[in-house]
């Protein structure tokens, strides 16, 4: 079966796709579209896709202070 590209910017940018992880143009053109599909077949919402940043937020230990009204005007030296 033959794929053929006829657009330069999109060969180039498979060319190196498959340069960066070192695999065949096959490949990587294979991996780009399995990547694409599975984003559109689960589609995820923000609360989701920011699960690690916020598990890494909240390991981080309590400073005891609150982030009030008080607080934002100290920063603004008001």
């Amino acid at each position: 079966m033959i794929l053929h590209v006829r657009d330069a910017e999109t060969d180039a940018l498979v060319r190196e796709l498959a340069r960066r992880r070192g695999i065949s143009i096959t490949d990587a053109v294979r991996e780009a579209v399995e990547e694409a599909l599975s984003r559109e077949e689960a589609p995820s919402s923000l609360w989701d896709r920011t699960a690690d940043i916020r598990e890494r937020i909240a390991s981080y230990p309590s400073t005891g202070e609150t982030a009030d009204k008080v607080f934002y005007d100290t920063l603004w030296e008001e």
